[in-house]
């Protein structure tokens, strides 16, 4: 649910830069650093679209990803949290990278853009600890029935389902 809340968030953050960018809004509210300067430059745009577009389509998968996980017949999947996880960091290294642009190359700091980073940082440590939870977990069920001996004396699947389909004799 966490990564649900953050992922909003996110949405919203992003929706307003790609506003900007496409011209629907006039003038950015930034209350720290060169905004405008940053959504101005070439780097704005990746592959035709504008980064903040790209940013709503990240957030908005992530957020998809978190809900369909809170389904219980998915909640303890380890596929999902590892998706999760995967798309969390590139979506961390990629914000990142475009923090080194805004440092480094572009010489203007977005304060949306640091907020967006924020969060896709936070998303990918909220995933590789839901991911090591759901393995712990798993680890622990597995575990406890090892412990409590159950399928000690089965010998392969065969019997198990004959056991399963014939009574005990």
């Amino acid at each position: 649910m966490l990564a649900a809340l953050v992922a909003l968030a996110g949405v919203f953050g992003a929706l307003y830069l790609t506003l900007y960018k496409l011209g629907y809004i006039g003038t950015l509210v930034c209350a720290v650093g060169s905004c405008e300067t940053v959504q101005t430059s070439k780097w704005a745009t990746f592959l035709g679209f504008p980064v903040g577009a790209w940013g709503v389509a990240y957030y908005v998968a992530v957020l998809v990803i978190s809900l369909a996980g809170l389904a219980p017949a998915l909640a303890d999947r380890p596929w999902v949290s590892q998706l999760l996880v995967g798309i969390t960091g590139f979506g961390a290294a990629f914000s990142l990278w475009l923090t080194y642009l805004e440092l480094f190359v572009i010489h203007a700091v977005c304060q949306w853009c640091v907020i967006s980073a924020i969060l896709a940082v936070a998303l990918f440590v909220i995933s590789w600890l839901d991911l090591r939870d759901v393995r712990r977990w798993a680890s622990d069920v597995a575990a406890e029935l090892r412990g409590a001996g159950y399928g000690r004396n089965l010998r392969n699947t065969a019997e198990v389902s004959h056991r399963a389909v014939l009574p005990e004799e």
